[in-house]
């Protein structure tokens, strides 16, 4: 254990034991990020780690790139850093992972502790900047050490195993709850692709013929009347002439001056008409 831990040994813990057995203490830093170290554990090695995170912070403050907030959740359980914001958790250091934790002697505002990746058993030092909290973040992760370690020894070692099995789930659901994320950006694009696919292009609308106020076709005379066609395809019949020529109101054949000539009249009337001309021509 890191003599870090050790510091208090002899005077009484800043937090009470229920608030790290059952909830969790919280604090705000900078994230320097992570990077993996040769050893477990090492004022030394956390040294190089430091140095390496701070050099490749520089680069990215010239590039105009600012420190990412954290929020750090310290339990009995491990230590939990989220965004401060949206709460989702970015790592789940489980505590009997963590080997090494101290705050800088040169830097007050710099604390870091090792712990032992679940997925690819490397160690990875996590590098934070704190202004205010440096020394208390790091005997806080402490006494939650020295909590766990008495329920350790009161459970006769069964306490340890209980919270692998929860250490496990939780990464299981922090795994889901990334997977769900990424499905729900996946729906998100397919909906809107579907919309797209489902609105008409702009000239579609241009070819439907105007309706006026009752949705009818207005009549123009310039639109020919075609016949539809027969419902077995072929070509329709033609309109049907009426067999009986129709009669006025005297019982007369109605008058055409387009089609009338000298042949349609009957002979007495035609004589008349020629003596008439004779006549006139006298």
């Amino acid at each position: 254990m890191n003599r870090a831990f050790n510091r208090k040994k002899d005077k009484s813990w800043m937090h009470t034991p229920e608030a790290l057995a059952k909830h969790f203490i919280p604090y705000n830093a900078k994230f320097l990020g992570n990077t993996e170290v040769d050893q477990p554990k090492g004022t030394e090695v956390v040294k190089d780690a430091v140095r390496k995170l701070k050099f490749q912070r520089h680069i990215k403050k010239s590039e105009g790139q600012k420190l990412p907030k954290v929020e750090l959740q310290i339990s009995i359980y491990g230590v939990k850093i989220l965004d401060p914001k949206s709460k989702e958790v970015q790592y789940n250091c489980q505590l009997h992972r963590i080997s090494f934790c101290a705050d800088d002697k040169t830097d007050k505002r710099i604390f870091t502790f090792i712990c032992k990746d679940s997925e690819s058993n490397k160690h990875l030092c996590y590098v934070f900047d704190s202004e205010k909290c440096a020394e208390e973040i790091t005997l806080t992760i402490g006494q939650a050490f020295d909590l766990a370690y008495k329920k350790f020894l009161e459970s006769g070692g069964k306490d340890v195993e209980t919270r692998k099995q929860i250490g496990g789930l939780q990464k299981r659901i922090q795994d889901l709850e990334t997977e769900n994320v990424e499905l729900k950006k996946q729906l998100q694009v397919l909906e809107e692709q579907l919309m797209i696919a489902q609105v008409p292009p702009g000239n579609s609308m241009s070819s439907k013929s105007p309706t006026d106020i009752f949705d009818m076709v207005p009549f123009s005379p310039m639109t020919p009347l075609v016949p539809l066609p027969a419902s077995n395809g072929s070509a329709p019949p033609p309109p049907a002439r009426p067999t009986e020529i129709r009669r006025d109101l005297f019982g007369a054949e109605p008058f055409d001056p387009f089609t009338c000539g000298a042949a349609d009249f009957p002979p007495d009337i035609q004589s008349k008409l020629d003596e008439m001309q004779v006549t006139a021509c006298l």
